[in-house]
């Protein structure tokens, strides 16, 4: 038997296991059920309002009273470039007229950075989940002082040995080793500089010889075998995303879940072209767009997801769901549909079975 992680007493889980936040996809009830079934269940509010967000947590406490994580986006705010947003619309507006649709005139920065939403703390601060996870970078001081005092674990997302040394210098409680293999956005501090594209086995050991702190293990894990090899590799714990896509609670429409269900699944891209930062989808409709856009052409996160959003509200009217942001990792074809707490279940199964 390996030894158990302190991070799980700390957190106060009973399997390594975390399910990813998925913000869009996972719900307050998935996470709930996954922290009913002993695991780390969490929801992503980097996509909401902190008044939304405040009632996501609600609903989560209203279902369990397990721990939890509550998810944030720590991205840079946008720079508005007037002229390639206009360009980009007239690049998608032939996609739109094939639906009878026209695209925005402007776009918006849809989604307000953690790094800036001083509401988003404050309610974070009040309800005090167990845990709060950053993505794509790390808040100020300021504000993990006020999240320390309320008693909240924190972890972030790294993709590389210098943003994960970023994280420890920052006093972080855990690090998410968030392979290239990952489903959803990269972790990237800055999309913009050179991606190592370091792999979940090669990143995880790097930062187990390299930091202190816990690490959790990320992307192309999707069963109780790959669990065993992360921990294997020293890991504290697992994260898995792609692997609750399909599961009861997931808020994944039809489209999204029988592309994951179908033969698509075996191939995923890395594009910028639905969000404007790097993110693994299933090959569809809008990653082809994608594969001839150099990065600059693609306006800033999250602006470049305003005309996204609305290019696949109009195709999916029309019975097209090809231009959705079907995010996935490159284990899509392990992805299981069932309850949560079954799928958390057969994982700790199968991983016992895989200590054994």
């Amino acid at each position: 038997m390996r030894p158990r992680s302190p991070l799980l007493d700390r957190i106060g889980i009973d399997l390594p296991i975390i399910q990813a936040p998925m913000a869009g996809v996972s719900t307050p009830a998935m996470a709930a059920s996954v922290s009913r079934a002993g695991g780390l269940g969490s929801i992503g509010v980097g996509a909401v309002d902190a008044t939304t967000a405040h009632g996501m947590i609600d609903a989560v406490r209203a279902a369990t009273s397990a721990p939890f994580n509550v998810n944030v986006f720590c991205h840079r705010p946008a720079t508005a470039r007037p002229a390639v947003e206009s360009a980009w619309i007239e690049r998608l507006t032939p996609q739109f007229a094939a639906f009878g649709a026209t695209p925005p005139r402007v776009l918006s920065e849809i989604y307000r950075s953690f790094v800036v939403d001083d509401a988003m703390l404050r309610v974070l601060a009040e309800t005090r989940p167990a845990v709060v996870s950053f993505h794509f970078g790390l808040p100020g001081d300021a504000a993990l002082r006020t999240l320390r005092r309320a008693g909240v674990v924190l972890i972030a997302s790294a993709t590389n040995l210098d943003e994960a040394r970023r994280i420890e210098e920052a006093g972080l409680d855990a690090i998410v080793a968030q392979g290239w293999e990952a489903g959803g956005h990269r972790g990237t501090f800055d999309p913009d500089l050179p991606d190592d594209q370091l792999g979940t086995i090669a990143l995880t050991r790097l930062l187990m010889r390299a930091v202190r702190v816990p690490v959790i293990a990320a992307g192309g894990i999707m069963d109780g075998a790959g669990i065993a090899a992360a921990l294997d590799l020293g890991a504290a714990a697992a994260q898995l995303g792609t692997a609750f896509v399909a599961c009861d609670e997931s808020a994944a429409d039809a489209g999204y879940r029988a592309a994951l269900a179908g033969d698509g699944a075996r191939h995923t891209v890395m594009t910028r072209a639905i969000s404007g930062r790097p993110a693994r989808c299933l090959a569809n409709r809008f990653t082809r767009l994608g594969l001839d856009v150099g990065d600059s052409a693609v306006p800033d996160y999250p602006i470049a997801y305003d005309l996204g959003k609305a290019l696949h509200a109009a195709a999916k009217a029309h019975g097209e769901p090809g231009f959705g942001a079907q995010w996935a990792g490159q284990g899509a074809p392990l992805a299981r549909a069932m309850p949560a707490a079954e799928l958390v279940a057969t994982l700790a199964t199968e991983l016992a079975h895989a200590s054994s």
